[in-house]
């Protein structure tokens, strides 16, 4: 399998000097990298331009999981979790260095809990038919301590063991652009759109400009597609500025804290929350994400911020059922993502109960629009509207074939630390500071930046730590420390100066601080929350 090697100098010569295209993409998060690769893989023409970077915003910040939704099964979605468990299935035999089977335990501290839950889960294994990980089982108490360590023991009766997947979401998203690259597209990231073209009312192409140096460009195609999660609203605007918005969004939240909060090889799923949603403990790179809430938002946001409530929230509901409740200075890092949720009325005003089903529309100037959705669900996601791209560019019919698609970097042979990488581990460790590392609490060497500058069209100190590496998620007081050295290899690799190296730690300063969780509430809000945890205890 190649390796993917574009200067940003060949990629804007290749947008300059290019014929009208077959597809533009406008996005480069998970919904518009799997219609990008499932395009470029027909053999359509593909430009996808992406404003800031690649999974910028909602597509890095998931739960890491690929899994059928077991709260859709509750809902009577059958449909939508046969659709994803199928998904699921799929991305696990297309990128085994990128996602994986995981065993999860909902822990029952009532008699009914473990029938009620385990018939459940048998569904849901049946759903996923020959792609399934696993038999769902019940667990007596010694078996659910022996996953889960981590869980309180008074009044635990057992647990329930079901399997899903888990996946790095934002290093799937380098490797989509990767494979997107392979081929044939043409992806460019920190390049906004702006504008869009229009010839006889139809749209015809966008107008974008290169955030690094200004220079405008106004690519035309055949189609274009509308694949920016929750900033649709904003690129249907520039088609008709009347456009209602189709969105209601709500955040989500994650803290990230050490691995002896789930020592176990099994994650820990709290099947009902205050809201009604799920709580995951999820091991991760060593690490464990504890999360998330569901909250409306009345505004999106590339930077959103968690509120305190959603800190209490889940500290409040991982103290149920932990034996040792995380507490705010336990915090590794703190993350928040905004989930594009098409909008519908609710009465409680509440985005918990609304479908994560994708929808597609076309608007009548021809410009395609897709969002909601989920990662899982990403690769069908893409076939689905270039399906619908094909009558509206008058593109000749072509059969996708991203179902059988191998990702690049694919192996069965995963390689240690750098097993995300794939087939392409060993030639980082033959990089310059192949063997050193970064920071004493991040599991990442030097060579993994000059990498990712020169072949996985990193730009900034952020591109590297929050999305190359997961650095940022994993470790936020961490990633600060080590941001000065990366600056200064990047500005080796990009050709930059001491000063931009300089901007670089100053800007990934102010962006880091607000993944540091470091204003904790006063000493009566503190003890009302152990007091809260420890009488609301399963």
């Amino acid at each position: 399998m190649k390796t993917t090697s574009h200067t940003r100098s060949h990629l804007l010569d290749s947008l300059r000097n290019s014929t009208p295209w077959d597809l533009i993409v406008i996005g480069g998060g998970a919904t518009g990298l799997g219609a990008a690769v499932d395009a470029a893989s027909r053999g359509y023409r593909t430009l996808l331009l992406e404003g800031e970077d690649f999974a910028k915003g909602t597509s890095s910040r998931a739960t890491k999981l690929v899994h059928g939704g077991v709260r859709y099964l509750a809902q009577g979605n059958i449909s939508l979790v046969r659709d994803a468990l199928r998904e699921r299935g799929l991305l696990l035999q297309n990128a085994p260095h990128l996602a994986h089977g995981l065993g999860f335990v909902i822990p029952a501290y009532k008699w009914w809990s473990k029938p009620f839950y385990g018939i459940g889960l048998t569904v849901y294994d049946l759903l996923a038919g020959n792609l399934g990980l696993g038999r769902t089982r019940w667990l007596n108490r010694e078996q659910t301590l022996k996953h889960t360590p981590s869980l309180r023991r008074q009044g635990l009766r057992g647990g329930i063991l079901y399997y899903d997947g888990q996946f790095d979401d934002a290093r799937l998203a380098i490797t989509l652009m990767q494979t997107a690259f392979d081929e044939g597209a043409l992806l460019i990231n920190h390049m906004r759109v702006t504008g869009l073209q229009k010839t006889f009312g139809c749209v015809s192409g966008v107008i974008a400009r290169d955030s690094e140096t200004g220079e405008a460009f106004r690519p035309h195609a055949r189609a274009v597609i509308n694949a920016t999660g929750v900033f649709v609203d904003d690129i249907r605007r520039m088609d008709d500025p009347s456009a209602a918005n189709m969105l209601s969004p709500s955040q989500g939240i994650h803290l990230v804290v050490d691995r002896r909060f789930q020592p176990g090889d099994s994650a820990i799923m709290i099947p009902k929350t205050d809201d009604g949603r799920v709580l995951f403990a999820v091991p991760w790179h060593d690490k464990v994400v504890i999360g998330t809430t569901d909250t409306p938002v009345d505004h999106t946001s590339l930077e959103p911020r968690a509120l305190e409530e959603e800190i209490e929230f889940v500290l409040r509901n991982a103290g149920r059922y932990l034996a040792v409740p995380p507490t705010r200075a336990d915090v590794l890092s703190i993350f928040a993502g905004q989930r594009p949720l098409v909008k519908a009325v609710n009465a409680d005003g509440s985005t918990a109960a609304l479908s994560r089903d994708h929808v597609i529309r076309i608007a009548t100037s021809g410009l395609i629009t897709i969002t909601g959705g989920k990662w899982t669900t990403y690769r069908k996601m893409g076939e689905e509207v270039v399906d619908h791209a094909v009558p509206v560019g008058g593109l000749e019919k072509k059969s996708a074939r991203t179902a059988l698609l191998k990702l690049h970097g694919w192996t069965t042979k995963p390689d240690g630390e750098l097993s995300v990488y794939g087939t392409e581990a060993e030639a980082i460790r033959q990089l310059p500071g192949g063997n050193l590392r970064l920071h004493p609490d991040l599991a990442i060497v030097e060579a993994q930046v000059r990498w990712a500058a020169r072949h996985e069209l990193a730009r900034t100190v952020e591109d590297v730590l929050a999305r190359r590496t997961r650095a940022l998620l994993l470790n936020a007081r961490a990633s600060l420390e080590a941001a000065p050295r990366v600056a200064t290899i990047l500005a080796e690799e990009l050709g930059h100066d001491l000063e931009w190296a300089g901007a670089q730690v100053r800007e990934y300063e102010t962006l880091a601080s607000g993944y540091l969780l470091t204003a904790p509430p006063t000493r009566a809000a503190a003890k009302q929350l152990q007091r809260e945890s420890a009488l609301s205890q399963p």
